[in-house]
């Protein structure tokens, strides 16, 4: 299940939003695609830098907290998340403001790198902490947190693949990011029960986002300027 549209319109062009979509896409194809194992070294952020145990870093946590929610695995994981910050950001910025929302932004993907870092170092072992943590999705989760609770009404037109069956519905937003949210804290459970030793997905980050989304949604949004009514 993934989505194509949502059917909330605009008031103005979503500048931020695209701007991080170019610039997520521009480090992708010129920075690390000619040297991916290199730029991941470099500029990825790894939990064991914190504790300063990693045996072999680039730039130090404060800078790669920053940069690696900018980098991606490959062409899937980046396209996957450019997706969900173009349907869900462009709204969640005019709602916002476009100030606020990079701020905001930003200061989702800290939260969902912190997330991930606290459960890494306190149940995982050495080589978990040794592994690169680099995407925008601990970001992205804090916009779709915050869409939630903006846009409960909206509906997004989703595909469906079932086996060999494929098809388009329009679903409820809080139906689609509650079964979202709710696969993430599923796979956070299973991931405390057996911790992962090797590469994965960062769901502790997922879930750090989201939850800094819905608890600072309101702090950010435009106090004057309620978000745009859902077209029917």
């Amino acid at each position: 299940m993934f989505p194509i549209r949502d059917n909330v319109p605009t008031r103005q062009f979503p500048i931020v939003t695209v701007a991080l979509i170019v610039a997520n896409a521009l480090v992708y194809f010129l920075y690390q695609l000619p040297d991916l194992q290199a730029s991941v070294d470099r500029l990825a952020y790894h939990p064991c830098e914190v504790e300063r145990s990693c045996p072999v870093v680039g730039e130090d946590w404060p800078v790669t907290v920053l940069t690696s929610m900018f980098m991606h695995a490959d062409l899937l994981h980046l396209g996957g998340n450019m997706l969900f910050l173009w349907i869900f950001g462009n709204n969640v910025e005019d709602a916002m403001g476009r100030l606020r929302y990079l701020v905001f932004y930003l200061l989702a993907g800290v939260a969902a790198t912190a997330a991930q870092t606290v459960v890494t170092l306190e149940t995982a072992g050495d080589a978990a902490a040794e592994v690169p943590n680099l995407g925008a999705s601990g970001a992205v989760s804090g916009v779709l947190g915050a869409y939630f609770l903006l846009f409960p009404r909206a509906r997004v037109l989703t595909a469906f693949l079932l086996v060999f069956l494929f098809f388009l519905r329009e679903v409820p937003a809080f139906l689609f990011l509650g079964i979202y949210f709710l696969f993430q804290a599923w796979e956070a459970n299973f991931q405390l029960q057996q911790p992962p030793q090797g590469g994965g997905v960062a769901v502790f980050a997922h879930v750090g986002g989201i939850v800094f989304g819905l608890l600072a949604v309101f702090l950010f949004r435009r106090s004057r300027r309620g978000p745009p009514r859902p077209a029917s």
